[in-house]
């Protein structure tokens, strides 16, 4: 009755339940494995067949090793230490412990499964059974030494392993689960075995360690792992918070290998040997990859041709002129506008213009006129390329909410978003690499290229509302641009060389170099 109200005994029952359970998991799931070579049918009655007899093996073992840990007459003495029948049962139990848990982790750390294969063939009840049997009484083996090393009172020992299977008898697959989706609890777990394995082999060799350091040390790791649980299911509810597709773009571009950031994220704490190993994916997969993760986020303002460079044909200008843009340009359509692009008219297809000059010796644009296609700026790339799909070649322009042109797109542009740019005959590569951390860049470039490029990921500030490096440079200076006025930018510098009016059109990015390598 004294039991009853010693909390030493609750806390001991409680812990070793929990030890028992974890420690019955292997034998629960190898007891699944040996149930699926049988008709479904007779699978749970196997099961259920297998934990009963796992309980009756190990009441029958705790009651035979705690009679042979009373044997306390001594044997023989060893260099001053004398051992008795129960020295030797918890020695032995001591070092098995510690064998077992030390191999149970090693294979837990080196990320060892078990693994069983598929048959199409089912065995016989009784096969299945037998074999149930002869693994109940190998995994009975460190649980029942367990039951010893923790608690003195052959009725809680027993209590705790019938509890503990009537618990896996009645939750058995969520268990599974549980200890499944928590592989830091059965580390715990099997140090808490290591523990307990070192105080019987301490206590067979003459040494004995009070019980209750042992309680207060699990007890205080539980709570830590407790709390570890916690934060593991706050991070995961705040990733939860983000889009899918957020998630899913980054867990993609993980898997291909990140970027710069990537690799200085993972400093020094990377082993020697995947540091020098080549990734598994390219730099051109990788960019081609997030241009297209990155695609339903943009706009048709970030992939757009600026206005400032749109060849258009006016059709109040100099026939002459509109001839020679004509030939140097290797455009298929052009804008037609009426002195300028706002009042447009429609759009033609260089080929028409030629061929009615041809034919009719002058140069009429009204026969070969197309109804535009105009979109908003704001519209999304993926429903712009919907838009293209039906133009059949043709391109699409881009108006602000005032109506004005701002520019177009055609697509080839939805192309270079997602592999880069191509250059026309008349276009020079909007970014040249000069040398080792050093790049000239047009003004037009866009943000994701350059990023891509630079192999930074800091340059879209979803605060700004621009496209360009050019934009993103004007709304980090303070004054109006003037050549060399510079911004430093996520360890690059950026500084303006050319301008055209307040446009910059080109500018000299390098990296900076960071504060132990100036040194």
């Amino acid at each position: 009755m004294d039991l009853l109200f010693d909390p030493n005994v609750w806390i001991g029952l409680l812990t070793l339940v929990v030890l028992e359970i974890v420690l019955g998991i292997d034998n629960l799931i190898f007891i699944a494995i040996l149930a699926e070579k049988l008709p479904p049918s007779q699978r749970d009655k196997a099961r259920i067949i297998g934990l009963s007899l796992a309980l009756i093996m190990r009441l029958g073992l705790l009651s035979i090793v705690s009679w042979l840990v009373t044997l306390t007459a001594p044997l023989f003495a060893v260099a001053g230490l004398t051992f008795s029948g129960r020295d030797l049962i918890l020695l032995l139990g001591g070092l098995f412990l510690l064998f077992k848990a030390t191999s149970e982790l090693h294979e837990r750390l080196e990320g060892k499964a078990h693994v069983h294969s598929e048959s199409k063939a089912y065995a016989g009840f009784g096969v299945v059974v037998a074999q149930i049997v002869v693994l109940d009484a190998v995994f009975s083996l460190d649980a029942v030494i367990t039951a010893v090393g923790m608690v003195d009172e052959l009725p809680v020992m027993m209590a705790a392993v019938i509890i503990s299977i009537g618990i896996m008898l009645w939750a058995s697959k969520p268990l599974t689960r549980f200890v499944s989706a928590h592989p830091t609890v059965v580390v715990l777990c099997l140090s808490f075995l290591l523990m307990i394995g070192l105080s019987l082999t301490a206590e067979g060799l003459g040494f004995h360690i009070p019980k209750g350091y042992l309680y207060a040390a699990i007890g205080f790791s539980i709570v830590i792992e407790f709390f570890n649980q916690i934060a593991r299911r706050s991070v995961l509810r705040n990733e939860a918070r983000l889009p899918l597709r957020d998630r899913t773009a980054e867990a993609v571009l993980r898997i291909l290998g990140g970027g710069r950031q990537a690799a200085e994220a993972a400093g020094d704490t990377a082993p020697a040997d995947e540091a020098d190993e080549q990734p598994a994916f390219g730099a051109e997969e990788r960019n081609m990859v997030s241009g297209v993760l990155t695609l339903g986020e943009r706009t048709v303002r970030t992939i757009m041709t600026p206005r400032s460079d749109i060849s258009w044909v006016d059709v109040d200008g100099d026939p002459g002129k509109t001839i020679k843009m004509l030939r140097d340009t290797p455009h298929s359509f052009f804008p037609v506008g009426k002195g300028d692009l706002d009042t447009l008219l429609g759009v033609v297809r260089a080929k028409d213009l030629l061929a009615e000059l041809l034919d009719t010796g002058r140069l009429d644009v009204k026969p070969s006129l197309r109804q535009p296609i105009v979109v908003n700026e704001l519209t999304g790339v993926i429903k712009a390329m919907e838009t293209l799909r039906g133009s059949h070649g043709q391109l699409a322009l881009v108006a602000d909410e005032y109506g004005t042109i701002q520019g177009l797109i055609t697509p080839i542009d939805i192309l270079e978003a997602i592999a880069g740019e191509f250059p026309d005959e008349d276009e020079q590569p909007p970014i040249l690499v000069v040398g080792e951390g050093h790049w000239r860049v047009s003004g037009s470039t866009d943000l994701h290229h350059l990023e891509q490029e630079l192999g930074t990921g800091s340059l879209l500030d979803e605060g700004l509302d621009v496209s360009s490096i050019a934009g993103l440079v004007l709304a980090r200076l303070d004054s109006l641009p003037a050549p060399g006025s510079k911004v430093e930018i996520d360890g690059f510098e950026f500084e303006v060389t050319e301008l055209q009016g307040r446009r910059i059109t080109q500018l000299d990015v390098r990296r900076t170099p960071k504060p132990e390598q100036a040194a």
